[in-house]
């Protein structure tokens, strides 16, 4: 049962050709040249970017007319943006601006004259960035240059890869499927795929006038996100896939999404109550994309916002669990050669051994709360004495989970955010530690209640989900039956296991990549969702 490689609908006209390094190279040291020569510049900076984005989605239905892959597509944006210190009448005032689709000096003074329409004072500002001993040079050459220059065909070859690993999958299961719906046709049981294979392409250049050198940098990502269903059997199954280089997109997603809906037939109800439950890797990664990682910045510290207010040095979770960011680890999807305010990255160490011993951040917020005469009262340490947890290395431009762009001022991002157990197992015998509790596969819209320093959370288990009975995967959840309803520090001080083998996770809109293993929690309220009338 393999889909026939139609491009019906298809408008594939080539897709624009990325700018190149040197180019952006040249035209942020242009600027600088120029606007190191105005006398009301105190410090200045200027980032400039491109950014390509390369999807096609997916769209198979086996029971209406479909093309299979749909809106093979690319966007691509590029500009330049300026941060710039004024000395002025009223003092030092910083200010920052941007100007699209433009690298000539005109398009500097655009974004300059913006820069100064918006200047502000700002007692809590010291300086653009600047190098330190705590920052290392990290490694380069770690994207794929052929994605740099991907064609078309390559695209829809991607797209199809996952689609036809989906219905080699939904073939070899064809006895289940028509078992459990006896019908005479597979196709007639509503088979369902629907996704999308991303190519991320990112070019920088950043320099400033506290930097000896215009830096570059470059990086590329692929992956892909897959739902599969079984319409008549009320099934669906996710899969997903992570990486750098062409050469490693199998499609395997697909794969493993119609495996997980053909297993999530005949899914069953659980009642409300504490369960102990075994979060797979993408709740585990959903939980720390909008829960956990956001109270690790010290920007939230700052903002006296953190989940973790207060326990610096302090055990904050079970002692089995640690959590770092390594955005300098090679080979891994989320690896940048430096930030995007040209520092290097590296490793920041999160949570060890169940304490709290490190913040991500970028270089505005750690010398603001470095020189926060509530320091202490915030972190429950003074900052000064724990500097060197506090380097910033996760200064980018993000924007929802889509490149560096030039337009926005850096913020703090998490880059790859591995998870770590002090004893791991295997997923079986973690399973056979549980006995009696359930395995949650998929969640979604995870968010804080009453605000993210109370560390309520709830959110909806939606797929790839199944009763664990005596030791064993019972029968599978039935999807969107069910709602957690807890705090993250009883999830987090409640660990019981953490299965060795870690997977590099996306979710929706996210930045960073979770290298993400299993984990079991005790004690985790769950609310059953009514039965319509």
């Amino acid at each position: 049962m393999v889909a026939p490689r139609c491009a019906a609908g298809q408008d594939l006209r080539g897709f624009e050709k990325m700018i190149a390094l040197e180019k952006l190279r040249r035209s942020v040291e242009e600027a600088l040249a120029y606007l190191k020569t105005l006398e009301d510049i105190r410090e200045i900076e200027v980032f400039a970017s491109c950014n390509g984005n390369l999807t096609t989605r997916l769209n198979y239905t086996s029971h209406i007319p479909c093309n299979g892959v749909e809106e093979p597509k690319s966007t691509e944006s590029y500009g330049l943006g300026i941060r710039a210190v004024f000395n002025t009448d009223e003092g030092i005032k910083t200010g920052f601006g941007s100007e699209p689709s433009n690298l000539s000096l005109e398009g500097v003074r655009r974004a300059l004259e913006k820069a100064r329409r918006g200047a502000v004072r700002d007692p809590e500002f010291h300086s653009i960035p600047r190098l330190s001993k705590e920052l290392k040079k990290t490694p380069r050459k770690y994207h794929d240059p052929h994605l740099m220059d991907l064609r078309d065909e390559d695209l829809v070859d991607a797209g199809w890869r996952v689609i036809n690993k989906a219905l080699e999958t939904f073939s070899a299961s064809e006895g289940l499927l028509l078992a459990a719906g006896d019908k005479s046709r597979l196709k007639s049981m509503g088979l369902i795929l629907g996704g999308d294979v991303t190519f991320l392409q990112e070019r920088i250049a950043i320099g400033s006038s506290n930097f000896p050198r215009v830096q570059t940098d470059e990086s590329t990502l692929v992956m892909s996100f897959v739902t599969a269903m079984v319409e008549s059997a009320d099934a669906k199954g996710s899969g997903w896939s992570t990486g750098t280089h062409l050469q490693d997109f199998t499609g395997e997603a697909g794969r493993e999404a119609a495996l997980n809906a053909v297993k999530a037939m005949g899914g069953r109800r659980v009642k409300t109550g504490e369960y102990t439950v075994i979060f797979g890797r993408q709740p585990v990664a959903d939980l720390l994309n909008n829960i956990i990682l956001p109270s690790l910045t010290t920007s939230m510290f700052y903002n006296a916002s953190s989940a973790f207010l207060g326990k610096f040095g302090k055990k904050v979770a079970s002692e089995m669990l640690s959590i770092y960011d390594h955005g300098a680890a090679p080979g891994m999807a989320g690896s940048k050669g430096i930030t995007c305010e040209g520092l290097p990255t590296g490793k920041t160490e999160l949570i060890k051994n169940g304490v709290l011993v490190g913040l991500l951040s970028n270089y505005y917020e750690t010398q603001r709360i470095l020189s926060d005469p509530r320091g202490k009262e915030k972190l429950g340490v003074d900052p000064r004495e724990y500097a060197s947890a506090l380097v910033p290395r996760n200064g980018f431009r993000f924007r929802l989970g889509g490149g560096r762009h030039f337009d926005t001022p850096p913020v703090i991002a998490a880059t790859n955010a591995f998870v770590d157990g002090s004893d791991s197992t295997e997923l079986k015998s973690l399973i056979g530690q549980v006995q009696n509790g359930i395995y949650i596969g998929r969640i979604w819209y995870t968010y804080p209640i009453n605000g993210l320093r109370a560390g309520d959370f709830t959110c909806t288990v939606i797929g790839d989900s199944y009763i664990i009975k005596d030791g064993a995967l019972s029968v599978p959840l039935k999807p969107n039956t069910i709602r957690i309803n807890d705090n993250i520090h009883n999830i987090l001080n409640n660990i019981t296991g953490v299965t060795k083998d870690k997977r590099g996770t996306v979710v929706w809109a996210a930045d960073e990549i979770i290298y993400a293993p299993e984990v079991a929690v005790s004690k985790v309220r769950v609310d059953e969702i009514a039965i319509p009338s």
